[in-house]
């Protein structure tokens, strides 16, 4: 919805309302995003997890990446790693470049997943490719820990991934 990107919270308040009241999940996810920052509406991570898990239900992908962050940092539930990275790599595999980026770096730290670091460079990879600048600085970082094979097979993985979702 337009209203959101151009700031008239009102108008974005009261049209993804409707949408949700519908079950629209465009709609869940904006007025849960709405919440979830606190624009046009007081902050309130609970009501943005209930509408996040019915767009995310959904197959909405925004919406799972951000249940996925919310999970991963306590918002609104008390943090549960595994439950970050299932919603992550939901949104992932849609294509969501943000949940790529932040289930690249789980695979880094081992947030919920054993360190993989050949996983770790191939969701950077991925999200680098979707024009996401701060995973390129992280692949960077992933690549310095890693073997030029390694390396070889994370690109691998990454361009079978891309063949398998065009």
């Amino acid at each position: 919805m337009d209203a959101y990107k151009h700031r008239n919270y009102p108008v974005a308040l009261r049209e993804f309302s409707l949408l949700a009241d519908q079950g629209n999940a465009h709609g869940q996810y904006g007025l849960g995003m709405m919440y979830a920052t606190g624009k046009g509406v007081p902050k309130n991570f609970e009501q943005a997890l209930t509408l996040f898990r019915l767009a995310a239900d959904q197959g909405e992908a925004g919406a799972q990446n951000f249940l996925g962050v919310m999970y991963a940092k306590g918002q609104g539930v008390p943090k549960d790693y595994q439950q970050a990275v299932s919603w992550l790599l939901k949104a992932a595999e849609q294509g969501e470049a943000g949940a790529q980026n932040t289930l690249g770096l789980m695979y880094s730290s081992g947030t919920g997943v054993t360190v993989d670091m050949v996983q770790a460079h191939m969701w950077f990879s991925l999200s680098e490719s979707a024009g996401n600048e701060l995973a390129t600085k992280n692949r960077e970082i992933a690549e310095h820990k890693m073997s030029r094979q390694k390396i070889d097979e994370a690109q691998a993985l990454a361009n079978k991934w891309r063949a398998e979702h065009k």
